[in-house]
């Protein structure tokens, strides 16, 4: 009887202790996993951010100008009649030089009265009231903008449309009409490059690269300071020979964001 009230009390004590250090485990376990959640809902997964740049440079395939005619006349009728000639006559150059009627567009028309302010005698001391605007004639100024497909007409076209009447000629630039395929190489070599400074600075840090979490693309504009581009002005007597207008070469820039988790 003895022995057998030994047993089952050394049976008694074993259960009690395997349930202790069940429970001891179960709340270990859930105390992590606590602690876990609450440092993922107050302060997010650990990560780092790095910057890619990627660079492209391509040779322009499309130019654009613009030009004004202005003229003046005794009266609208006067004036617009001048601008029409001399317009007409520009726009019937560029047709004949092969430039498309889709590539011809008008920027601008303003049609306004010009005034003068006649000198007034006053008498010293005397009030002398303000000036009255006198209207004399009227202004005409059109503005029209010119892709060129052919680069190598450039200097001509400037040319002949100074020789045919326009007063200036500004704002060439060389670009690339569809710059999607470039722009998708400078995103492709911007993101290499954020990987690679990624996967360093991991390394140095003694951690590992989980995965993405974030990306954001700056928005960023071509450079066209390669080359004869950006903004020129010229008056229509300067164009009577035709310049030369070296293009060089585009630059396509991308720069991107990535945000990583690390543990």
């Amino acid at each position: 009887m003895e022995s057998k009230s030994f047993f089952s009390l050394w049976y008694v004590r074993a259960l009690m202790v395997l349930g202790l250090i069940a429970i001891v485990g179960a709340l270990a376990a859930y105390a992590n996993l606590a602690m876990k959640q609450a440092r993922y809902s107050n302060y997010g997964p650990t990560t780092i951010n790095v910057r890619g740049e990627g660079e492209v440079f391509a040779k322009p395939d499309i130019g654009q100008f613009t030009f004004s005619v202005r003229a003046e006349g005794d009266d609208a009728e006067t004036a617009q009649t001048q601008s029409a000639e001399a317009m007409n006559a520009i726009l019937a150059y560029l047709k004949e030089a092969g430039v498309q009627e889709d590539d011809v567009k008008t920027t601008g028309y303003y049609l306004s009265p010009k005034y003068t302010y006649p000198d007034r005698v006053c008498a010293v001391g005397m009030y002398c009231p303000p000036y009255e605007a006198v209207e004399d004639g009227y202004e005409v100024s059109q503005m029209v903008e010119v892709k060129i497909r052919n680069l190598e007409q450039s200097g001509e076209l400037i040319a002949g449309v100074g020789a045919r009447g326009a007063t200036d000629v500004s704002g060439l630039s060389f670009t690339i009409d569809d710059e999607s395929v470039v722009k998708a190489d400078a995103r492709a070599i911007a993101i290499s490059d954020a990987q690679e400074k990624a996967e360093q600075l991991a390394d140095q840090l003694g951690v590992r690269i989980v995965r993405m979490i974030g990306y954001y693309e700056e928005e960023m504009y071509p450079m066209y300071d390669y080359g004869y581009g950006g903004d020129m002005m010229m008056k229509a007597e300067s164009a009577a020979v035709s310049p030369r207008m070296p293009m060089g070469e585009n630059s396509i820039t991308s720069t991107v964001n990535i945000t990583y988790e690390i543990r």
